[in-house]
């Protein structure tokens, strides 16, 4: 065989082992690169995850708020009543006016545990967020144990929407009438202590299913924001 035919038959063998020597660095290259997708997949679920978690555990709850940290229980009755509200709400001021006493009575009586929910709704009815404001107020409150106290004082002076809403000086008036301490209460105000609990507070509410306030509950149930209703509910319940 000559020169030629032998150089003839090396170059297609050559060009073969080429293409398969190709062949190889790219599928090398293509599951390298996979493989830093997935490391890059994973190490962003695992900081999303590490995130979340931080979110959600970032709000400190005041004393007496359930386990959940989205309300504060009064009572301790084998009925459960969930109470939403919002201080700027003026429906939540007539429901508290006819029904607080009623309330205050099934947890007095031993029927029943009241869990207040003060949501943040209405932030858009007042030029200084007094909706987020007064709720991280009342967790203040609730810090010193006077939430239902100082709460039943907002609703009595509750402002008018679409202004300012109460000033911190005039929060911290409110505290000192039911009794709590004027300065420790006012740098739990002006540090801004419960305003991520209030945040919170007001998201579990939405995820809840809660779209306006007053919202009441028994036992899980929506029933009509009114002593009536709620006696009945309580009652039908076995409290």
């Amino acid at each position: 065989m000559s020169d030629r035919n032998r150089k003839g038959q090396r170059r297609p063998a050559r060009v073969v082992r080429e293409q398969m020597a190709r062949e190889r660095r790219r599928k090398r290259t293509l599951w390298t690169s996979v493989g830093a997708v997935v490391v890059l997949v994973i190490a962003g679920l695992i900081g999303w995850g590490v995130s979340a978690s931080r979110d959600a555990g970032d709000f400190t709850p005041p004393g007496g708020a359930n386990p959940e940290g989205t309300g504060i229980v009064i009572g301790s009755g084998p009925v459960n009543i969930d109470v939403y509200e919002d201080f700027i709400c003026p429906i939540c001021r007539t429901f508290e006016q006819q029904a607080s006493g009623t309330l205050d009575q099934l947890v007095a009586e031993g029927r029943a545990r009241v869990t207040y929910h003060p949501v943040a709704f209405l932030n858009r009815f007042s030029s200084t967020d007094y909706s987020t404001r007064s709720s991280a107020a009342s967790g203040c409150a609730a810090q010193s144990g006077k939430f239902r106290e100082y709460a039943g004082a907002l609703f009595d002076r509750q402002p008018p929407e679409g202004g300012a809403g109460l000033s911190d000086d005039q929060l911290v008036e409110i505290a000192g009438s039911v009794g709590l301490d004027g300065a420790s209460f006012r740098n739990c105000v002006e540090e801004n202590t419960f305003e991520k609990w209030t945040e919170h507070v007001t998201d579990e509410a939405a995820r809840a299913g809660v779209t306006g306030t007053p919202t009441v509950l028994v036992n899980g149930k929506q029933v009509q924001a009114s002593a009536e209703a709620i006696t009945a509910a309580v009652a039908a319940a076995g409290g």
